[in-house]
């Protein structure tokens, strides 16, 4: 995936007098939080968060640019939308320490057409998370589980994943993820 940025601004203003005229002006009252807990308030183009937003995961780094400042790693934490105007209203972003392994709980995809389903099989699924553990520049971005190579009576296990280096898996190794099993 290519490298995200992110604009943002210094704000002083607080309140929802302060932030309806942010958005009022085009932008997003945002909030960013360092690994010490801190908070710093921001404001954010809506338009280009929109962009980040509709193409980043929750495990996807984004240089935030604070200032003109040098870009700061942050990840989109939630945000507040708002679904009859189709908008979001307010971004918290969190800023992980580079140097400190993060845990985090990630989905994973299963993709692909076993063969033993081509061959009278039934696709049976198992786990649907798993837990990983790297440093914040590590982090796959979604974690695919390709079953196209299953056989009848085979499986797919969360050792079997390949997750790159720098990444640790927390979940059991031997936990299924999917099997192909006969019909009955």
């Amino acid at each position: 995936m290519e490298n995200l940025v992110l604009n943002a601004a210094s704000r002083t203003a607080t309140g929802k007098a302060a932030a309806k005229k942010i958005r009022a002006s085009g932008r997003l009252p945002a909030v960013m939080y360092n690994s010490k807990g801190e908070a710093f308030m921001l404001d954010v183009d809506e338009g280009e968060f929109t962009k980040v937003w509709k193409t980043a995961t929750a495990t996807t780094l984004v240089s935030l640019v604070v200032d003109g400042k040098e870009g700061v790693p942050v990840l989109i934490k939630s945000t507040e939308y708002d679904i009859i105007t189709d908008k979001n209203l307010h971004v918290d972003f969190h800023a992980p320490d580079p140097a400190k392994p993060m845990t985090v709980t990630m989905t994973v995809l299963v993709r692909g057409n076993p063969v033993g389903v081509r061959e009278g099989g039934a696709l049976e699924k198992g786990i649907k998370t798993i837990e990983i553990k790297c440093l914040p520049k590590d982090l796959p971005v979604r974690i695919i589980a390709d079953v196209s190579e299953l056989n009848l009576n085979a499986e797919l296990k969360v050792k079997d994943l390949k997750l790159g280096s720098g990444v640790t898996v927390v979940t059991g190794a031997d936990e299924v993820i999917a099997a192909v099993r006969p019909l009955r």
